[in-house]
């Protein structure tokens, strides 16, 4: 397989590695590239947490004041929000929260192409 050194791959566990646009939301990116049911009931706006990931390998050094605050609020720790992140380089996940099982009728609204609420990096 031959990709562009500038689209970054995304490894999820138990899905394979596929190859994203950089900077796609990662939330989106495991949902359109690698069809996981991954969980966005809020829409991918960092307020329910239900796109939560383990990483693997690769995990952002940075995250939005979005996220940092959720996660504490939440004490909640060893995960990162899938929708605050963007795959601007080679990362691997386990998609952890996940429609099949939930109890829920649907993953929940397909989030923007742009972080939400607007990414203040800490």
């Amino acid at each position: 397989m031959t990709y562009n050194r500038s689209m970054p791959r995304l490894t999820v566990d138990g899905y394979g590695t596929f190859v994203v646009p950089a900077d796609k939301r990662l939330v989106l990116a495991l949902e359109q590239d690698a069809r996981v049911d991954i969980l966005h009931a809020c829409g991918g706006n960092a307020r329910c947490t239900t796109c939560r990931v383990e990483f693997i390998d690769g995990e952002p050094s940075r995250m939005t004041a979005a996220e940092k605050e959720r996660l504490a609020a939440r004490e909640l720790s060893g995960v990162r929000l899938s929708c605050q992140i963007l795959c601007d380089h080679d990362m691997a996940v386990r998609a952890i929260s996940r429609l099949e099982g939930s109890g829920r009728p649907d993953s929940g609204k397909t989030p923007e192409e742009i972080i939400t609420p607007p990414a203040q990096w800490v």
